[in-house]
């Protein structure tokens, strides 16, 4: 038998069964197995994967096997005299059930390796024969079941690689037995329990790797004892309890990541070890656990040993960070996603003593001012998501990626122009950067990711950027730009993905001639924009387009049917334009998401685009038919057959009406239930006539003082409004307060109770004189913004929406800058110096999916108390969740909702376990969605802090109906002494 065309010749299968039970039941001399029984056992297991012509599929080598001998030169076998010593067939791609039982007799078998194929199976109990193994590697299979306990009586073994499998349960204490082991490599398993104890007892150990487990308990002890252990990976497992610093400090390991895990500080001083840290530990990685605590614990730790990889990021680690003045080893420093405060270490971005090559304190609550990046040797930086403000630093030095997203930075755009020429990657989105673009390229020849968006930049896009050779993505999204799109831009050899959505660009469309092609574009993102004219037939020629999103604009015509020849389409989105005629017939097939609603389309839907709801056809195009809803309506000849049975859409009509009538059945009983509780106590909050004219006098006063400034009159009080007081305005309501946009009229002279929804019963409590102008206190909470309480009096403001503890306007500040102002209702605050001590607790709640507290303003009558707070637009998340007058936009899509819901998650996780402030008042009107990717940030989650019992009480009374109240809040608050409060009142 020899082997031919490079494959092994099987023999007919009844001889196959005979050679497997003759292999099975017939051991040779000294029980080794011919190098020939091996080739048949591998050839003829079961499973293994055959070609139609009976040739074994795999790579052998194309020579004739000599059945007298071991063949050294066959590939897979590695031979010692006439005993097959080594098996290695890694990487050949062979699949099927692999019974490794079958090398049990191979009693000089050396090395096994089967890595990097597609095998399944198990590891056999009688693994333990194989007493000359010393190397043994099956990673990369999809072998399963658990790790038995004979492996522990491989005393040669050296290596041993489990990894990337799916073996369960626990891993044998008999490994521990394994006393020749060098490397443990058990990764990417399902292995669970806590980690063997015998472990410590394997003197010979120099790597063990354990990671993507689901290991328990924690750490094992004695760690310290393997003095040969080099690297230690225990991450992504599930390991609770401190970190071991007794093994980091006396150990002799180089690397050492328990990062993926639940280790937490057992002292919030403990971290206070990094400094006594073994100088053998080179790598460290601590991120995603749980730890708390300080890096500065009343004297600056000055030094952390000889580390040059220190990763604590996704921690809830806090306070001020140190100097690292003296870590002069250290090349990685990773600190992102905590809770830090105070400035960034200047050291860190200047100093020409450190090494430092990556710096990534992004996501905590560093404040401050950075005037310069002159480290010769800091290549990654990043600091985005934190509160840093000034204008942008003077760059200089090596850095190639360069992240300071989503703070305060101001100021013109034109000082990157004199920036290193080093940069590849540059974010500067959400900040409050103004100017052009710089028109200039020499500075970025290198650059291939640029992020300018959600900024104030102004004028037009500079032809330069169009140059940068090596632009790949480019992102000048809801900026102020205007003027025409560059010409070069999407001719452009480089660029894969542009986003210039939500400006104010106007003109044509210019795409590369029919007979040049370009490949590299892949998403086109051009909506919010002010262009015009039709869509040229050229877009033909950006045949690698993936994502075309041209919606919000002012296109005309029909759209072109050299839309069809875009083959890699993924996402079409043309709706909010002026299209005429039908759609394309043959748009791909691949499409996943497509919207042409609101243009004047017309003809029938084509069939392939019918699997997108109706939804991506309408509103609008109202002579465009979707067959797919035309079979339900009067007009249809099915429609009209009053015997025929109702429809699938009718009956899921009809089913979907019935669980809405039941919803609405519960929410008027609950409602029934509170107002019988509050009748209980009616009779003890009698209102006298005189008292209730009086009051009711003089808000008509305060009517007729300024009414065109949005003043909200007594009679709009008395007057019953739809829906709950903690609802927003509607659009009506807020035509009524003075409009959408901020007029000169008015100021903040208007009275926080006129935002209220109470009846006649309660106008008697209700105090709606104001002052003129402001004249008390205002106080913030951080350097970012300065501004005076006459200042804030001459700001035009606009209604944004009523609560039952009082009014939001949105301020218009003089430069232009936004802010949310609420004026509480008189008598829900606390007294002056417990508020102030309570506000001050929010000046380091610093998160990107909750609203940042700026300052509060203390008038001097009881009335006058505001809290300021950042803007979010474009509205609470009740504006585009309920379908009622003043919804904003088509309704939200399902990844929307999706996305808020973990947004929402993250900030509440963020204050209730961060910063142990349990939010209390939980709705969507509190849920503010925040730019066009609709980011949700969760708003009032410090009234509760600052009210008093009976103004807490109330809030809870309210959500017993409307809202969430957590059980933190509602715990501590007693609503018999709020109602024995409100009788001894009346």
């Amino acid at each position: 038998m020899g082997l031919r065309a490079g494959f092994l010749l099987l023999p007919p299968p009844p001889l196959l069964l005979l050679l497997l039970l003759l292999l099975l039941l017939i051991s040779p001399a000294r029980g080794q197995l011919p190098s020939q029984d091996i080739l048949a056992l591998l050839a003829f297991k079961k499973g293994i994967t055959h070609d139609p012509a009976g040739y074994v599929t795999d790579s052998w080598n194309e020579e004739s096997i000599d059945f007298n001998g071991c063949p050294a030169s066959w590939n897979g076998v590695v031979c010692n005299g006439a005993s097959v010593a080594g098996v290695v067939l890694d990487g050949h791609g062979i699949s099927g059930v692999a019974d490794l039982s079958v090398f049990a007799n191979l009693t000089m078998l050396v090395k096994l390796s089967l890595a990097g194929n597609n095998l399944s199976g198990g590891l056999p109990g009688n693994v333990a024969s194989l007493k000359s193994l010393k190397f043994m590697d099956v990673s990369r299979n999809r072998f399963s079941g658990p790790v038995p306990d004979g492996i522990g009586n491989l005393r040669s073994l050296q290596n041993l690689s489990l990894a990337g499998n799916n073996f369960s349960g626990p891993l044998p204490e008999s490994v521990g037995g394994l006393m020749s082991l060098q490397s443990l490599d058990v990764s990417g398993n399902s292995l669970s329990g806590p980690l063997p104890a015998g472990l410590k007892g394997m003197k010979s150990l120099v790597a063990l790797n354990a990671s993507y487990n689901a290991f328990t308990k924690g750490i094992p002890s004695g760690l310290g004892l393997l003095v040969n252990l080099q690297s230690l990976d225990l991450s992504w497992n599930q390991l609770d309890g401190g970190v071991d610093w007794k093994f980091l400090i006396e150990s002799a390991v180089a690397h050492v990541d328990f990062s993926g895990n639940l280790l937490t500080s057992t002292t919030p001083k403990e971290l206070k070890f990094l400094a006594d840290i073994s100088e053998t530990v080179l790598y460290l990685n601590l991120s995603n656990n749980k730890l708390t605590g300080s890096l500065i614990d009343g004297v600056e730790l000055s030094t952390f040993g000889r580390l040059k990889v220190l990763d604590l990021s996704n921690n809830q680690l806090s306070g001020d960070l140190p100097g690292f003045n003296y870590v002069y080893d250290l090349e990685v420093l990773r600190l992102a996603n905590n809770a830090f405060t105070g400035f960034v270490p200047s050291g860190l971005l200047k100093g020409d003593s450190l090494v430092l090559s990556e710096l990534d304190l992004s996501a905590n609550n560093l404040t401050g001012h950075i005037n310069m990046i002159t480290s010769t040797t800091l290549q990654v930086l990043n600091l985005s998501s934190n509160a840093l403000f000034g204008d942008l630093p003077l760059l200089a030095g090596s850095c190639t990626v360069l992240d300071l997203s989503n703070n305060k930075f101001r100021g013109n755009l034109s000082v990157i122009a004199k920036w290193a020429s080093d940069l590849e990657y540059v974010d500067l989105s959400q900040n409050n950067l103004t100017g052009p673009v710089p028109d200039a390229s020499s500075q970025f020849l290198r650059l291939n990711y640029l992020n300018l968006s959600r900024n104030s930049l102004s004028e037009t896009i500079p032809e330069a950027i169009a140059q940068y050779p090596k632009l790949t993505v480019l992102d000048l999204s809801s900026n102020q730009l205007r003027g025409p799109m560059p010409a070069n831009l999407l001719t452009s050899s480089m660029l894969q993905e542009l986003y210039i959505r939500d400006n104010m660009l106007f003109g044509g469309l210019s795409f590369p001639g029919s007979s040049s092609k370009n490949l590299s574009l892949q998403v086109l993102d051009i909506s919010g924009n002010r262009f015009n004219g039709s869509l040229p037939d050229d877009i033909a020629s950006l045949s690698g387009l993936r994502v075309l999103d041209i919606s919000t604009n002012n296109f005309s015509g029909p759209l072109p049917a050299a839309v069809s020849k875009l083959g890699a389409l993924t996402d079409i989105d043309i709706s909010t334009n002026q299209f005429t005629g039908p759609l394309p017939e043959d748009l791909p097939d691949n499409l996943q998401s497509f919207n042409a609603s609101y243009n004047d389309l017309s003809g029938v839907v084509p069939e392939n685009l019918r699997k997108f709801p109706e939804s991506s056809f309408h509103p609008g195009n109202s002579k465009l038919e979707y067959p797919a809803s035309s079979s339900g309506s009067g007009s249809s000849p099915s429609g009209s057959a009053g015997g025929k049975s109702l429809s699938t859409g009718a009956k899921a009509a009809i089913v979907a009406a019935s669980i809405v009538l039941l919803v609405i059945l519960i929410l008027i009983a609950i409602v029934c239930h509170y107002k019988r509780i509050s009748r209980q106590f009616s009779s003890s909050e009698k209102v006298s006539d005189k008292s209730l004219h009086r009051t009711t006098k003089d808000s008509a006063v305060m009517q007729g003082k300024d009414n065109k400034g949005g003043l909200v009159s007594a009679d709009e009080l008395a007057t019953p409004r739809k829906g709950s007081t903690s609802e927003a305005l509607s659009q009506e309501e807020k035509s009524a307060a003075g409009g959408f946009s901020p007029s000169k009229g008015s100021r903040f002279s208007w009275s926080p109770d006129s935002g209220e929804a109470y009846g006649q019963e309660g106008l008697a409590r209700l105090d709606v004189r104001s002052p003129d102008r402001l004249a008390g206190e205002l106080h913030f909470l951080d350097e970012t913004i300065t501004l005076t309480p006459e200042e804030l009096s001459r700001a035009p403001a606009e209604v944004l929406g009523r609560s039952s503890h009082g009014t939001s306007y949105r301020a218009t500040l003089e430069n232009g800058v936004f802010l949310t102002v609420k004026w509480l209702r008189e008598g829900v605050a606390r007294p002056k110096k417990e508020f102030a001590k309570e506000a001050k607790k929010f000046a380091n709640i610093r998160h990107p999916n909750v609203v940042g507290l700026r300052g509060y303003y203390w008038g001097p009558t009881p009335h006058e108390k505001l809290i300021l707070s950042d803007y979010v637009a474009p509205g609470s998340l009740a504006s585009f969740l309920y379908d009622r007058p003043g919804r904003r936009g088509p309704p939200l899509t399902w990844a929307q909702r999706l996305k808020i819901a973990v947004d929402v998650a993250r900030g509440l996780n963020y204050l209730h376990f961060d910063r142990a402030m349990p939010h209390g008042n939980l709705k969507a009107t509190n849920v503010l969605l925040d730019g066009l990717d609709l980011n949700a940030r969760v708003a009032d989650y410090c009234l509760h802090r600052l009210m008093t019992q009976s103004g807490v009480a109330e809030q809870i009374l309210d959500l017993g109906v409307l809202g969430y109240r957590a059980p933190e809040l509602a715990a501590g608050v007693d609503l018999t002494d709020w109602v024995r409060l409100r009788v001894a009142e009346g």
